[in-house]
């Protein structure tokens, strides 16, 4: 299978081992439908290639992702709290919500989708970012100066 995207998840077994989550490539089926392959090695019954077929190639592979976050999370590895990104337990993927003023240059990116009126209690100036934490020392966002340059192309919207 050519893959698309991988993950590696921690199996907190002992001893411990990995858990490899691929999407393939999808495919147009001689019906004019389309698959995408994905796998699972690592949990049980899961290591053998599957697909899920679609109306077109991102639902194929949208099917795909929802396929493989259905079996991990439903998987007695997970419900038995033995799975994490990481080897660190609770590590795991976060959206940043990012604002962009164009006229004034600045970019705001926020790691909730909204932030209470008075809780940041600290700003940190580093360079030309400005951090907002919260009281337990979390960090809320970061306001960034000369956006334009600064900000990641993808994240200039």
């Amino acid at each position: 299978m050519y893959e698309i995207a991988h993950r590696v998840l921690v199996l907190r077994s002992d001893p411990p081992r990995d858990v490899f989550v691929t999407v393939g490539v999808p495919y147009e089926e001689p019906t004019g439908e389309w698959s995408c392959p994905y796998r699972i090695d690592g949990l049980d019954g899961w290591e053998h290639e599957r697909k899920v077929t679609g109306l077109d190639s991102l639902g194929a592979v949208e099917l795909a992702v929802a396929m493989v976050r259905a079996a991990v999370t439903g998987s007695h590895e997970a419900k038995a709290g033995l799975l994490s990104w990481e080897d660190s337990p609770g590590t795991q993927a976060r959206t940043v919500y990012v604002s962009w003023d164009k006229e004034r240059d600045i970019a705001y990116i926020a790691m909730k989708h909204e932030a209470a009126p008075g809780e940041a209690v600290q700003q940190v100036v580093v360079e030309d970012a400005v951090l907002d934490y919260g009281d337990s020392g979390q960090l809320l966002g970061l306001e960034l100066m000369n956006a334009a340059t600064r900000l990641p192309a993808e994240m200039r919207m």
